[in-house]
């Protein structure tokens, strides 16, 4: 199978349709504290890569990701989910639009897993809805 690869952008990022794509993870009732501040929870880990409609907030977390909980926090979703500022740059005109959706790439998979099959479903989606350039915000 084809590897993707980096490459240019064929035009300005002014005229770019942007996606966003991150580690982080729905919010999931009932499934222990995902708050910022909250232990490591793996019950809230997810296996298949997710989209959503990136006109609206989604309450997304990163309680499931193996960060230094020492000397950060997740007070600021900005740092790891910025579709606000996404939609402000688009607004101002920094990039041309952000894509109709965001996507959600899982965390817990082997090196394998992620090439061979989430890669490959990210960039159908991305090409689904025509994305010319994508911000991966690995938390």
């Amino acid at each position: 199978m084809p590897r993707c690869r980096f490459s240019r952008l064929k035009k300005p990022l002014a005229r770019c349709r942007v996606a966003l794509i991150t580690t982080a993870a729905l919010y999931q009732p009932g499934k222990g504290d995902q708050g910022p501040g909250a232990p490591y929870n793996a019950a809230v880990k997810f296996y298949t890569v997710y989209s959503r409609d990136s006109a609206v907030d989604h309450d997304v977390r990163i309680s499931h990701l193996a960060i230094d909980r020492v000397h950060t926090t997740a007070e600021d979703g900005n740092s790891w989910f910025p579709l606000p500022q996404l939609r402000h740059c688009a607004a101002t005109g920094r990039i041309g639009e952000i894509a109709p959706r965001f996507h959600g790439m899982p965390t817990n998979r082997s090196h394998r897993a992620t090439l061979d099959k989430d890669c490959p479903e990210l960039l159908a989606r991305c090409r689904a809805d025509n994305v010319d350039a994508a911000i991966l915000v690995a938390n």
